[in-house]
């Protein structure tokens, strides 16, 4: 089955984040091995992006509670751990020295 977006066919989960969010995740996360340069306009284009579109970080929160809220099951599915005995020592009866 094929999922299509806006018109636009997501393959990867990226491909879903970045249709739902407009950008590409890495232009707010980074890459590995970026040089200075390339980071400063990375950030730059995120602040234009930003500026462009002050409402985003509102709509990503909006995003990200929804999938929270639809996935909530799977991701706080929490097991309790069986937790050891605890070893009781023998009480000594007496006085003490």
């Amino acid at each position: 089955m094929r999922a299509y977006i806006g018109g636009h066919q997501a393959v990867s989960v990226n491909d879903f984040i970045e249709l739902a969010l407009g950008t590409p995740p890495e232009l707010w996360l980074g890459e590995e091995g970026e040089t200075e340069e390339e980071r400063a306009a990375r950030l730059d284009a995120a602040r234009d992006i930003l500026a462009d579109n002050p409402e985003l970080p509102d709509d990503v929160a909006r995003i990200a509670a929804e999938v929270i809220e639809a996935h909530a099951p799977e991701l706080f599915n929490v097991v309790p751990l069986a937790r050891p005995a605890v070893r009781r020592r023998p009480s000594r009866k007496g006085a003490a020295a």
